[in-house]
């Protein structure tokens, strides 16, 4: 074969062998030397891509020359498909020259080197096996770790369009607020916004003033009105002032809701209607006026908070008489109690009076004590009935010239034992004189006679809002004829009014008061 090589035969770059065989693309196990084909137990490689020369000068693989036998890299072995250096031993056994000799020792020698190489190939791809494995986990946790990533940008990004929304909302709503606000319609606290009856029904009518301010339908003025012959500049003009006059009828509107009260609501209402007419007079050049329909839903604005000003006013009322109710209550609690102990003390002091006098053997003074503390049971057993029957009491039917003038009377009645003392508290400090009685007296059913008298002159009621108010526009004498139509009796009843420190504070009356001149 030496001298006449065959295709692909290239002498051995390791030079162990004679030839080698190269593939194409490799250096084979394929060996011959003297012309005697084998193969080579250990496969040595040299650097990839390298390409044999011949003995002739042809290219030796990787870039290694024929003669220099690669000395400038350590020989390799190729194990199972992978690469390994040589032992020191295998390298020295690998690059000697086979012999007749040392053939033996050799093959053994690159037996065992096989064997060790065998062993760390299959350690080698355990290793490579976990390593697989632990890229495949981390390679798991990272994909685990975008997709949190990604679920958690996506809820982000749901959040952002949220709230972006709610921004664009907002600046809806504060575009309109503008707008508004221009023409002088301020979102201000309405005193009806507190109450359960009257909010929805106020919400209702400033939804529509919004409306009517928004679209232009609030206020109304000629549309051919021309400026220095311009009818643009005309226009301009028209629309400044409808802000400004709409401005200002707002803000009287907004005033008057605020500083509405119960009672004031007539003149609150006219103060606006004058406004709006000395807009409309302001305006007349240009056929100016704020529109009826517009008017009506700021005066039902204004009707509303003074309704709810007035049921709070009442409520207020009702409550302060709830607590003198309470009071009166407790008076008569505490003044049955006073009484009940009162006689319980005399029952008990007669008690034992009579006893000494019958075992002393007065027989007549006993008799006469007993006659007292019968009475006195009889009215301990008054106080009981009172304190168990709420509807017994004393009605009363009083009057205070020098407070409320002649002809008024206050109607009532008392469960006090005392009446009297109801009497004199209703004529405290809060009035300047006190009550004259016209009629006092006891009744089973107080409660039935006070509500008739009260139903009879109801058209005479001075206060119409409370009914807890008792006073009425009517002489002492209707009241007695009221109650002897009803079958009422009454011991006595007193039409004349002696209103003594009134008559003597006033001789003359109010009339002589320079003041009422």
């Amino acid at each position: 074969m030496a001298g006449n090589t065959a295709a692909g035969w290239y002498p051995d770059p390791m030079r162990r062998f004679e030839h080698r065989y190269w593939d194409g693309g490799r250096w084979t196990e394929h060996v011959s030397s003297a012309g005697s084909q084998s193969v080579d137990p250990v496969e040595a490689t040299v650097p990839e891509g390298g390409t044999p020369t011949s003995s002739s000068g042809h290219q030796v693989a990787s870039g290694t020359s024929a003669n220099d036998g690669g000395a400038n890299s350590a020989p390799v072995a190729v194990v199972a498909g992978a690469s390994i250096p040589l032992s020191e031993a295998a390298a020295h056994a690998a690059t000697m020259k086979v012999t007749t000799f040392n053939a033996k020792r050799i093959a053994s020698e690159l037996q065992s080197e096989y064997a060790v190489l065998t062993r760390e190939v299959a350690r080698l791809q355990a290793i490579l096996a976990d390593l697989g494995a632990l890229d495949m986990a981390a390679r798991q946790r990272r994909i685990d770790e975008q997709r949190q990533t990604e679920e958690a940008l996506r809820h982000q990004v749901a959040e952002l369009r949220r709230q972006l929304s709610e921004l664009d909302q907002q600046v809806i709503v504060n575009r309109d607020r503008l707008v508004l606000e221009e023409v002088g319609l301020f979102d201000f606290e309405h005193p009806a916004e507190a109450s359960a009856s009257l909010a929805t029904e106020l919400e209702s009518f400033r939804s529509q003033i919004r409306q009517a301010n928004k679209l232009g339908t609030a206020i109304t003025a000629t549309s051919n009105f021309t400026f220095n012959n311009s009818t643009a500049k005309g226009r301009t003009f028209v629309n400044q002032m409808s802000r400004i006059m709409l401005r200002a009828y707002n803000a009287e509107a907004e005033n008057a809701v605020k500083t509405v009260k119960a009672g004031n609501l007539a003149s609150a209402q006219k103060r606006l209607s004058t406004a709006r007419d000395q807009i409309a007079k302001q305006g007349q050049m240009i056929d100016l006026s704020v529109t009826d329909h517009y008017h009506w839903l700021r005066l039902r604005e204004l009707e509303l908070a003074s309704r709810h000003l007035q049921a709070v006013a009442a409520e207020k009322e009702l409550d302060r008489e709830r607590r003198a109710e309470l009071r009166e209550q407790r008076a008569l609690e505490a003044e049955i109690k006073r009484e009940k102990e009162r006689l319980e003390k005399e029952r008990t002091h007669y008690l034992n009076s009579i006893q000494r006098l019958r075992d002393s053997g007065d027989a007549q003074a006993a008799d006469a004590l007993q006659a007292e503390l019968d009475r006195i049971d009889a009215e301990i057993a008054e106080a009981d009935y009172r304190a168990a029957n709420i509807r017994a009491g004393y009605v009363y039917v009083i009057s205070n010239i020098g407070a409320f003038g002649e002809g008024v009377v206050k109607i009532g009645m008392t469960r006090r034992l005392e009446p009297m003392d109801r009497i004199r508290e209703l004529g405290d400090a809060s009035v300047p004189f006190t009550f004259d009685v016209h009629a006092l007296f006891f009744s089973d059913d107080a409660v039935s006679i006070e509500a008739m008298l009260h139903r009879e002159f109801a058209q005479q009621r001075l206060n119409k809002v409370n009914p807890r108010r008792e006073f009425f526009r009517v002489r002492p004498e209707q009241v007695l004829e009221a109650l002897t139509e009803h079958k009422v009796s009454v011991l006595e009843f007193t039409t004349h009014a002696a209103a003594d420190d009134f008559r003597m504070s006033w001789p003359s009356g109010y009339s002589s008061d320079p003041m009422t001149r």
